[in-house]
């Protein structure tokens, strides 16, 4: 799914992530590490968020440096603390995602009715609760076909009912399309849900696959 080619992530002269060579074969996947290890910069990196040195492959060919646009068509993003313009409404940033993603039209009402955005997602953005961001963020990352989703602290500011809709998605997708997926949190997975969750562990500023 993913494989890292001497990447190299600084900020000024302190080099803040560093991965050699290391492929991360399809599945799910635990992003974990202290705060302050590198998580989001990771994330953001492979998303195409933040520059860095080498490249990132998906499905061993697609690079983030030379094929930026295809890469990023497949790859999707939810912040751990989204922002969004607060004069939009939820459903008008919907519909730009989708168009960007190429979704099938429809697609996003099954997931606003799942985790009940009815009620506000017409409304403008800047009226939303943190999580109704988190919800409206994670509804973004989920839309089209995308090959690899990337949850940062997906866990945080949303309730228990919509973390196990959350966990439904994330099984349905996987089930059905084969969708990869990375998950930084400080909280436990559940295993029971997601029993089949490997491990990628940051330590002393290198990423490593531990289970």
């Amino acid at each position: 799914m993913l494989q890292f080619v001497n990447f190299q992530k600084n900020y000024a002269n302190f080099a803040a992530l560093k991965v050699d060579d290391l492929q991360i074969g399809q599945g799910l996947y635990w992003l974990k590490g202290v705060n302050g290890s590198g998580k989001s910069t990771l994330l953001k990196s492979v998303a195409g968020m933040l520059s860095f040195n080498g490249d990132v492959l998906l499905d061993g060919n697609i690079s983030i440096k030379k094929d930026a646009i295809n890469y990023r068509r497949l790859v999707s993003f939810a912040e751990a603390e989204p922002l969004f313009p607060e004069f939009l409404t939820g459903r008008e940033m919907i519909n730009l995602f989708a168009k960007a993603r190429g979704a099938a039209t429809g697609q996003e009402e099954q997931y606003i009715e799942s985790m009940q955005m009815q009620s506000y997602v017409d409304k403008p953005i800047g009226s939303y609760s943190s999580g109704m961001n988190k919800k409206l963020s994670l509804l973004l990352a989920f839309l089209g076909k995308p090959r690899l989703i990337l949850l940062d602290e997906p866990l945080i500011t949303i309730d228990t009912a919509s973390l196990l809709i959350l966990y439904k998605w994330i099984n349905e997708r996987q089930e059905q399309d084969g969708t990869g997926f990375i998950l930084s949190s400080h909280q436990a997975l559940d295993r029971d849900i997601l029993p089949s969750a490997g491990e990628l562990l940051i330590e002393n500023q290198t990423l490593t696959h531990i289970a």
